[in-house]
């Protein structure tokens, strides 16, 4: 069976309740033979209990607002790992709380999805048809490829698509809406309550969930809600230089370039308000944001406080 197949959230749910089960400090020998009896009932149950298992290091990327939504409030940064994770979550299913709305943070996408990213990594996947996909940091996608469709669910991060030819439509299922490309190429990035659409190719038709159909051309932008597709600024090359591994800044004010930056790696990195408004022209990269953050301090009045890797403060001078 393909490692990449998506999986029912009820089985996912098992196989969490059954990790932190056997994390605990009273595990018994019985659990540990019930737990291998329920991997051996079904391929899917091994294939949930062998991802979770591969999620260790995606567990300990995620980035500290993405467990803030997930879980309590950690005690520290840095305090984030696998065994307290999944205990906790092995509770909450237990309790009966881990619900649609748990279902729907970055994290739990990221244990689920067929393909998907760690904090900072950027990776290519080149689908059946010739598609090619890049995955921006923290990102997660599931694909359903048949001789009836082509669509990809977009769970969570960022995703650029160069679609290839075929008599079939291309499509990606956001939560807010259905795009589907017509000979293009494009970028989608998942927000909270958005999606960010910028097309550098083609065309894309958007169908926001309630509401009406828009067309969005090349070298246009647009934010999808559930109810509309409102234009955005133009878009360029410029607008995908991540995929490249870099992120560009044009006079960008540097709040905004903070935001953008702590994407690309684990645990706090924010911005003081008294240096928020200065403005910054450069190019940082994206694979060694310690770098970034040292070439910002030398180009700016602007100091890097880290109390630790995973909690970093940009700020005014001492």
């Amino acid at each position: 069976m393909s490692t990449e197949q998506p999986i029912a959230p009820d089985i996912i749910e098992r196989a969490t309740a059954w990790m932190a089960r056997l994390w605990a400090d009273d595990a018994s020998a019985d659990d540990h033979a019930n737990c291998l009896r329920w991997r051996a009932e079904h391929p899917h149950h091994e294939l949930a209990w062998t991802r979770l298992l591969g999620f260790e290091q995606k567990l300990n990327s995620v980035p500290a607002a993405v467990a803030k939504h997930s879980l309590a409030e950690p005690e520290a940064p840095d305090s984030l790992n696998r065994r307290s994770t999944l205990r906790l979550l092995g509770l909450l299913v237990a309790a009966g709380g881990l619900t649609y709305g748990v279902r729907r943070t970055d994290a739990w996408q990221l244990a689920s999805a067929g393909h998907s990213t760690r904090t900072g990594e950027i990776r290519e996947v080149v689908l059946p048809d010739g598609t090619r996909l890049v995955l921006g940091s923290a990102s997660a996608i599931d694909v359903q490829f048949d001789d009836h469709q082509r669509l990809v669910l977009l769970r969570a991060g960022e995703v650029f698509i160069t679609t290839a030819p075929s008599s079939l439509p291309f499509r990606v299922q956001s939560h807010q809406g259905l795009f589907q490309a017509l000979g293009t190429r494009f970028s989608l990035r998942q927000c909270d309550d958005s999606c960010q659409l910028a097309v550098l190719e083609g065309a894309v038709q958007v169908q926001p969930e309630q509401g009406a159909v828009a067309r969005v051309e090349a070298g246009q932008g647009a934010t999808v809600s559930r109810d509309k597709a409102q234009p955005t600024a133009a878009v360029t090359d410029r607008s995908i230089a991540w995929v490249k591994g870099l992120l560009l800044a044009d006079g960008t004010r540097l709040d905004e370039l903070i935001t953008e930056l702590a994407r690309y790696r684990p645990g706090v990195l924010r911005c003081a308000p008294e240096v928020a408004m200065l403005r910054v022209s450069g190019v940082l990269h994206l694979e060694n944001t310690d770098l970034a953050l040292d070439n910002l301090a030398a180009a700016l009045p602007i100091q890097v406080v880290k109390r630790t890797r995973y909690w970093v403060t940009v700020s005014a001078p001492a």
